[in-house]
């Protein structure tokens, strides 16, 4: 079973490269600012995000409708 298909798993996508500078200015934050998201996530292995790309989660709430959030794939170090 694909961990995305589970309905308590919220919706993630990679946000393509040409977009992330918008992000970066409509927030007025850097790339390092982002929360981060290890490259071995179960998740980010599913959708094939590599280091350095933004996720973007779309969340689902009763009380609070659609949340969005935005992670930076980072490298696992050891």
């Amino acid at each position: 079973m694909k961990i995305s298909s589970h309905e308590m798993v919220p919706t993630h996508e990679i946000i393509p490269r040409e977009e992330i500078p918008l992000l970066l200015e409509k927030y007025s934050i850097k790339m390092q600012q982002f929360p981060k998201l290890l490259d071995t996530d179960p998740l980010v292995l599913e959708i094939g995000a590599t280091p350095g790309d933004v996720v973007k989660i779309t969340r689902m709430s009763p009380t609070a409708g659609e949340s969005t959030y935005y992670r930076l794939v980072i490298a696992t170090s050891l």
